[in-house]
């Protein structure tokens, strides 16, 4: 008899080592892939993210406005510029492929635009309108206000005066 239970408990140690093997083996079957997907998930998450760190954001909207330039002349030296453009009293030039590309004045406002193009045709001038696109906010505040003052006059030196305004103020917050 005692023979006999040794047997079933030598059995039964046996038989429970046996299940044991054949499941810890299935268990390991099972979670070293799951495991390693993990970590393999986790390192090229890690990868992609490290990508945006280091790299320089670009502005996805840009909220720039079209700007109307009046254009007096087109030069090819700059002392033939300098000597043309004598009687204005600010302007802003463009060097483009060794020439000179000379502005008066600039607005948004078609009205605004037909005005300046009057007043620099009847001083003789030929003018040419070249549309800009400009994102800077503070100059185009600035010319809002520059563009409600000449809607508002009919003065000539008026009308200069705000010409040469909003060209020092382009220059200095967008040139």
């Amino acid at each position: 008899m005692k023979k006999q239970e040794n047997f079933r408990q030598n059995m039964t140690k046996k038989t429970l080592s046996l299940l044991d093997n054949i499941i810890g083996d299935d268990m390991k079957n099972f979670l070293i892939p799951i495991i390693l997907a993990v970590l393999i998930g986790f390192f090229m998450a890690k990868l992609v993210f490290s990508q945006y760190e280091t790299s320089e954001l670009q502005t996805v909207f840009n909220e720039s406005e079209t700007v109307s330039m009046i254009q007096v002349g087109v030069y090819s030296s700059k002392e033939s510029m300098e000597e043309n453009t004598k009687d204005f009293a600010y302007y802003i030039y463009n060097l483009d492929q060794d020439m000179y590309y000379v502005y008066v004045g600039m607005t948004k406002n078609s009205s605004n635009l037909d005005k300046l193009k009057s007043y620099y045709q009847n001083l003789g001038y030929d003018i040419y309108i070249k549309e800009i696109k400009v994102d800077n906010e503070e100059f185009l505040s600035i010319l809002d206000q520059y563009d409600n003052l000449l809607s508002k006059t009919e003065d000539q030196e008026t009308i200069k005066t705000i010409c040469s305004k909003v060209l020092q103020k382009y220059e200095e917050l967008v040139k």
